[in-house]
């Protein structure tokens, strides 16, 4: 098997000589590693045009196991390099990797196409677990995974991927995406990417979570229709364009989002749950939201401190603040949603 236009993949393998050192120190064994999916709490649409995001990293993700192998595999299946763009990059560009050809598994527990981070989530996985199979003895670097991750993401998305999903599944815990340093945040790194629409830069920033948020729950639920992160971007910006007095809410939306990280510092759940549902008003003013968002939304509310929708919004899903989770949940299927619990602020990519 060969990659389109590069190195054949059927070369000698590497004269590494096995490690035995450590879990997944594993040159001829199986190296594994689980990332993170995440949940925007606030900044949706609005981290487009310059405004903060704020996002969390959630207990589901995706984990990736590597073996050498004879042949090329995904999922059991001959790998297509074309159909997996993602996995090409890191494999490919990013490693350089020139040795037997691997088997790789995944197994995921987030909802496709719903605005969780399901392919950046991969892609940290991809990276961590492929590093680890070639360099066992090294840590970790989760910023690199960030941004190696992330050019993989815009390699897939033909040069257009912002950074949020792939640093809040590399790093965990609360993350802040701006185009500058937000106040009352601690600044991890900066990075950029030339897009078709020229270059765009991106401050990533860190929120130390008070215990007291810790103490509750993320209830998500997912509408059954895939969230088209694209066109929503697409008619948001139509909408502004037609109405620039809607360019208030965007305003609205950021000083919401500076209100919510206050109250995260904090710990007033009550405050944030305010944040939530005022977010939410502004996402519906701005046309993103559907019956079905709204529906869930509002099964989700009488259990909850707050419930908005999360991502991109026309399908994906919504997110409830909550201490009664399993309520929250059975709230939620009984209005159609399948729901997803978590706590706020889950570890980020890691060896397993």
């Amino acid at each position: 098997m060969t990659w389109s236009g590069s190195t054949p993949f059927n070369q000698p393998p590497l004269s590494l000589e096995p490690n035995t050192h450590g879990p997944t120190a594993q040159r001829w064994g199986v190296a594994s590693a689980f990332a993170p999916g995440k949940c925007i709490l606030f900044g949706e649409h609005a981290v487009v045009y310059g405004h903060p995001a704020v996002a969390v990293a959630i207990d589901q993700g995706v984990r990736a196991s590597i073996t050498e192998s004879l042949e090329w595999k995904l999922e059991g299946m001959p790998f297509d390099p074309s159909r997996h763009p993602h996995i090409t990059h890191i494999i490919q560009s990013v490693f350089h990797y020139d040795g037997p050809p691997l088997t790789l598994d995944v197994q995921s527990g987030l909802f496709s196409a719903a605005g969780m981070g399901s392919s950046a989530a991969l892609s940290n996985a991809v990276g961590a677990a492929l590093h680890s199979h070639l360099n066992a003895d090294e840590p970790l670097d989760s910023v690199k995974l960030a941004k190696l991750a992330h050019s993989a993401e815009a390699t897939a998305q033909k040069g257009r991927a912002s950074p949020t999903d792939t640093a809040t599944s590399a790093l965990g815990g609360c993350v802040v995406i701006s185009g500058e340093h937000v106040e009352g945040t601690r600044h991890v790194f900066d990075t950029s990417l030339v897009t078709p629409e020229g270059r765009r830069e991106w401050s990533i920033n860190v929120v130390d979570l008070s215990p007291r948020v810790r103490e509750a729950w993320l209830v998500m639920g997912y509408t059954g229709v895939g969230s088209p992160t694209g066109r929503m971007v697409a008619k948001v910006a139509k909408l502004l364009s037609e109405s620039p007095e809607r360019s208030e809410d965007m305003e609205d939306i950021s000083r919401i989002t500076r209100a919510g990280l206050t109250a995260l510092s904090a710990g007033n759940l009550e405050a944030l749950g305010m944040a939530m549902d005022a977010c939410h008003e502004r996402l519906q003013r701005l046309r993103v939201s559907n019956p079905l968002l709204d529906r869930l939304v509002v099964a989700a509310r009488p259990h909850s401190m707050g419930a908005k929708l999360t991502g991109a919004g026309g399908g994906g899903c919504m997110v409830a603040l909550t201490e009664d989770p399993q309520r929250v949940a059975e709230a939620i299927e009984v209005a159609g949603g399948r729901p997803l619990v978590s706590r706020l602020g889950a570890k980020g990519v890691r060896v397993v």
